[in-house]
């Protein structure tokens, strides 16, 4: 089962990489401008390629704090995960007890 979610996952990211609008980063510079207008206008991220190999991806502010903001988020419930698997648990009333001058 986790072979075929693996799978499944890498062909929803190829067809999102190649349904992608894609730039040269010569046509970055010479439309620097146009480019952030455009993602501004339509919110989609633009792959920017160098020799022909994906470089960068040029994306809006507020995409790109969503983005960090869930990366922290999976990290938290990452270490959680393994913090679970490590043994390393309390109570609830020992959780409440240790975050009780957090609450406050």
């Amino acid at each position: 089962m986790d072979l075929r979610r693996n799978i499944r996952e890498r062909f929803h990211v190829i067809l999102w990489y190649h349904s992608m609008r894609t730039e040269l980063v010569t046509t970055l510079k010479r439309k620097a401008s146009e480019l952030l207008a455009d993602i501004e206008k339509d919110g989609a991220p633009i792959l920017i390629t160098q020799h022909g190999l994906p470089a960068a991806y040029l994306v809006d502010v507020e995409t790109y704090d969503a983005l960090q903001q869930r990366i922290g988020l999976l990290e938290g419930i990452a270490r959680g995960e393994k913090a679970v698997e490590g043994g390393r648990v309390v109570t609830h009333a020992q959780a409440k007890q240790r975050m009780s001058g957090w609450l406050k």
